[in-house]
C-alpha cells in the first residue's frame, strides 16, 4: 500500500472505506498500516485494512484549504497502526469503528489485539484493533463535551487486563454487557460463557444467543 499510494501525497484524494464509507481531502502521508488525510479540519489517520480504494480528485471539487500546520500524532519512523495508537494515549480523539456512530474520549492502554478507551458515554470500553476504522485528535485545548477534567479519570477502570481480547471477554463472565454500541437488540445481555471465540450472551428474556468474537467491535459495561 505504501508504496502504491506514495506518489499521491499532497494531491486531493477521496478514499472509499468498508461500510460504504468515504473521506476526502488532502493526503499527507502513507504508512504499510496508516494513511493520514487532512479534511480541512482535522487530520485523520485511517486504518489501511478498511480502504477499499483510493481515488485521486481535482482541488475544485474538493474545496478545502491546504493544511498549515502538520499533524498532531508525529511518528519519525513507519505509519503503523500500534505507534499511533501509543502516540494518542491520552489524547483526546474521535475514533470510528461501524453504523453512523463515532466514539469520543481518549486511549488508556493498547494491548496485543485490542485497546481499552475511556468515553464520557460509555465510560471504559473494550476495542478491538482490527474494527479501527479511523481516529481524529482534537484539535487545541477541546475536550469531548467540553467536560472538565474531573469527569474524565485518568483512570477510569479497575479491572485488570489481558493480553488478547478473548481473555479479556472472558473476565467479564457473569457481568451484563453492550456489543458494538447496543445497535442490534441481541448485543446487550449477560456472557455466560466465552470459548474456541464463540460468546454465549442471555439476552433480557433469558434466551441464548452465540456471537462470534471476529465481529464484537467494542464491549462496554452500562
Amino acid at each position: 500500500m505504501k508504496k502504491a499510494y506514495s506518489s499521491f501525497i499532497g494531491k486531493a484524494v477521496t478514499v472509499e472505506l468498508t461500510g460504504k464509507k468515504e473521506i476526502s481531502g488532502y493526503l499527507i502521508d502513507v504508512g504499510s498500516e496508516v494513511l493520514i488525510i487532512f479534511n480541512g479540519e482535522d487530520y485523520i489517520y485511517v486504518s489501511s485494512i478498511h480502504i477499499r480504494s483510493l481515488r485521486v480528485v481535482s482541488i475544485d471539487e474538493l474545496d478545502i484549504a491546504e493544511p498549515t500546520t502538520g499533524p498532531q500524532l508525529e511518528q519519525e519512523d513507519e505509519l503503523a497502526l500500534r505507534k499511533i495508537l501509543t502516540s494518542a494515549k491520552g489524547v483526546f480523539i474521535e475514533i470510528y469503528l461501524t453504523g453512523n456512530q463515532s466514539i469520543h474520549g481518549y486511549i488508556t492502554s493498547i494491548m496485543n489485539n485490542y485497546f481499552t478507551f475511556y468515553s464520557p458515554v460509555y465510560k471504559t470500553m473494550y476495542i478491538s484493533l482490527q474494527h479501527l476504522k479511523w481516529l481524529t485528535p482534537y484539535s487545541g485545548s477541546l475536550s469531548p463535551y467540553a467536560l472538565g477534567k474531573d469527569k474524565l479519570p485518568v483512570n477510569p477502570s479497575q479491572l485488570s487486563l489481558a493480553r488478547t481480547y478473548e481473555i479479556q471477554l472472558e473476565k467479564l463472565t457473569g457481568n451484563l454487557v453492550v456489543f458494538n454500541l447496543g445497535l442490534q437488540p441481541e448485543s446487550i445481555g449477560k456472557i455466560e460463557k466465552v470459548e474456541n471465540s464463540i460468546i454465549q450472551l442471555i439476552t433480557a428474556k433469558g434466551s441464548s444467543v452465540y456471537l462470534n468474537l471476529q465481529h464484537i467491535q467494542s464491549v462496554h459495561q452500562p
